[in-house]
């Protein structure tokens, strides 16, 4: 799978998750297979650029792999400026948002509410195109409803400005995250335009990734969701598509020790009071992997104010 001048290791990329995919995350899924890992989406708001939650989000200090950079508006100007400003603080891939359901980003026309205005989309990626010498991606939709798919007639507005690859997550803007994706447009779009495909949507095992990448045709796939607290997705689905034969889940004390290598990352980034907080929702997608692990032993997890005490409320879950 190659995106620009840069050749990636397999065909399988972590999504970009708003308030998830941080350096820590992303260091994690590379850690275990993921060729790519996409950083949470940045605004190009002007105002929001020196914010703090704008720079953690930016931040690549000692990022392994490629460093690709996800950017958010609807402005044609301040998008080519976030690209340049970003491209300058180490990002190697400039990826543009038309694919976020969110409302709060769809109410000002960003994410995929673009997708209706295919004037203005055409502006905004021929803007960030030539504003910068680095490959420039665009994660979409389908299109704005069920009734308005026009992501084919995007594709080919991406590929004129020069877009270096297209990510289509297989539902529309209206449908959510709601029902199940369908890859018969992603498929539609590879067999329509001659730059690299990445199929997303939906893709939570070992056998839906093989399955996407045979019924759609696409270069590569994106998995975001499934790879809360599972990070050991990504290198169950490259075996398999290297070998033909599946990798034996990982147990406990692996589940453990990932666990917590994970949150001292998340500490160190975050600093103590506001790790322990994001850390909780992390936790809570590790310990689905068990059955056996209570209610009263969850809250305490949740409840824990600092590192000392979240780890040891772990620990103590672990004992079983």
């Amino acid at each position: 799978m190659q995106i620009g001048t840069h050749l990636l290791k397999n065909k399988l990329i972590l999504a970009p998750m708003a308030g998830i995919s941080d350096r820590p995350f992303r260091e994690l899924c590379k850690k275990h297979g993921a060729g790519l890992a996409v950083s949470e989406m940045v605004a190009s708001n002007p105002a929001l650029r020196y914010h703090k939650r704008t720079l953690l989000k930016a931040d690549h200090t000692g990022e392994s792999g490629l460093r690709s950079v996800q950017i958010l508006g609807t402005d044609p100007y301040q998008m080519a400026e976030a690209a340049i400003l970003n491209a300058e603080r180490g990002a190697q891939i400039i990826d543009i948002n038309m694919g976020c359901p969110a409302k709060k980003v769809c109410s000002v026309a960003a994410g995929s509410a673009l997708l209706r205005d295919e004037v203005l989309v055409k502006k905004i990626l021929d803007a960030v195109v030539n504003a910068v010498d680095i490959p420039v991606t665009l994660k979409m939709r389908t299109g704005w409803d069920l009734g308005n798919r026009n992501a084919i007639e995007i594709a080919k507005i991406a590929e004129q400005a020069g877009i270096a690859a297209l990510t289509l997550h297989g539902r529309t803007r209206a449908c959510k995250f709601n029902g199940q994706a369908e890859y018969e447009t992603i498929k539609s779009v590879k067999n329509t335009v001659n730059i690299p495909v990445i199929a997303n949507g939906d893709i939570d095992s070992i056998e839906k990734a093989d399955y996407v990448l045979k019924i759609t045709g696409a270069d590569a796939i994106m998995i975001g969701r499934a790879a809360q607290g599972n990070p050991w997705l990504f290198s169950e689905i490259n075996h398999f598509l290297e070998t033909g034969n599946t990798l034996e889940k990982p147990t406990h004390a692996t589940i453990q020790t990932t666990l917590l290598n994970h949150l001292e990352q998340l500490y160190s980034f975050y600093g103590n009071i506001t790790g322990v907080r994001i850390a909780r929702k992390h936790i809570n997608w590790y310990f689905k992997h068990f059955d056996n692990i209570s209610q009263e032993t969850k809250n305490k997890v949740n409840q824990a104010q600092c590192p000392t005490e979240q780890i040891l409320h772990i620990n103590l879950a672990f004992n079983f």
